[in-house]
């Protein structure tokens, strides 16, 4: 599949990345952001928000790159590492910018990918395809860590162990192994999502819509009929909250009564009538990736594993990452445990 990804800007829909794009945008809007981005003040920057405004002016910064990114990780920006999207965020230079005015070049992470039938659920059985049934432990949580005497403590049984391999959140690791940490430095935003199936086709051209505007509830939505080239609209729409708002049912009802007039407004939906609908919360979702957390991440890291514990995974290593970046990082451990 080919992405297409769009932004919902001033009515219109202005192709990702937004600074690539500036051109699209009306006149006076264009002149604004490249004026800024020309006369931009290039200082080292110290965290995400400095950088922002140092690589691409304050225009691009203020009209699109901020009121995302902020209704994204729902915290304050200069709070973040200057590096806390890595790969995942699309720079682009002035030469680039401006090349781009006359062809076309909208890379960015996930320009062209493939999708299993059936869902990413197909990798994980593929994986099971290989492994002794009798072996996996489901519905069994972990409760603590014994790291002396190498003991995991689970909700059914003790299991003693030579090396254990961890993917939960980093935090919820260091409390099952009584590892003093500083709470505060491992903070996240967690992701609201509705899934939404309705009627009849909608918008065809689009894999993801972006939206920056502090008015509309959500920062994206994503097409999964047009993934699939199925005939009716079929939507994950997401809401960015802080992790410690409360999203009970009545809330949850709430929210879906917002999307919905939302998805109305800016189009997507006109007369179509839901007929399916499934709510998730992700928490953590996006964690914040700061200087601190990533100091305290190696330091903790390290004292794991000289008990044969190790934390892997996007929450694992609390940073920002692919699925494909998770499992070349799981076949490396097990190499690196195994020998291989």
């Amino acid at each position: 599949v080919v992405k297409d990804s769009r932004i919902y800007y001033a009515g219109e829909m202005v192709d990702f990345p937004f600074q690539k794009n500036i051109h699209q945008l009306p006149r006076d809007e264009f002149l604004e952001c490249l004026h800024d981005l020309y006369f931009r003040k290039d200082a080292a920057p110290t965290n995400f928000l400095e950088m922002l405004y140092a690589k691409f002016g304050r225009g691009i910064s203020e009209k699109f790159l901020i009121p995302y990114n902020e209704k994204l990780y729902a915290t304050d920006l200069g709070t973040l590492d200057v590096d806390a999207m890595g790969r995942f965020f699309p720079h682009a230079s002035l030469d680039e910018i401006i090349a781009g005015f006359l062809k076309r070049d909208n890379d960015s992470y996930n320009a062209t990918f493939t999708y299993p039938e059936g869902g990413a659920i197909q990798y994980v059985h593929a994986l099971m395809s290989g492994v002794d049934e009798a072996r996996v432990a489901l519905n069994e949580r972990l409760i603590s860590i014994d790291l002396e005497e190498r003991i995991a403590t689970t909700s059914k049984r003790r299991i003693r162990f030579e090396q254990l391999v961890s993917s939960a959140p980093f935090d919820v690791l260091l409390r099952a192994a009584a590892v003093p940490f500083d709470a505060s430095v491992y903070s996240c935003n967690k992701v609201e999502v509705w899934n939404l199936g309705f009627d009849r086709k909608g918008p065809e051209a689009y894999h993801w819509v972006y939206f920056p505007q502090r008015d509309v509830s959500f920062y994206r939505v994503g097409f999964y009929d047009n993934i699939f080239g199925s005939d009716r609209m079929s939507l994950y729409v997401e809401r960015g909250r802080k992790t410690d708002e409360v999203v009970d049912d009545a809330i949850a009802e709430e929210s879906l009564a917002t999307v919905l007039a939302d998805l109305a407004r800016v189009g997507f939906v006109t007369d179509h009538q839901l007929v399916s609908k499934h709510h998730v919360v992700m928490n953590p979702a996006y964690v914040h990736i700061t200087v601190d957390s990533l100091r305290d991440v190696v330091e903790k890291k390290a004292l794991l594993r000289q008990h044969g514990v190790h934390s892997i995974g996007r929450y694992g290593s609390w940073t920002y990452c692919s699925i494909e970046d998770n499992i070349v990082e799981a076949r490396a451990l097990v190499d690196e445990l195994v020998g291989g």
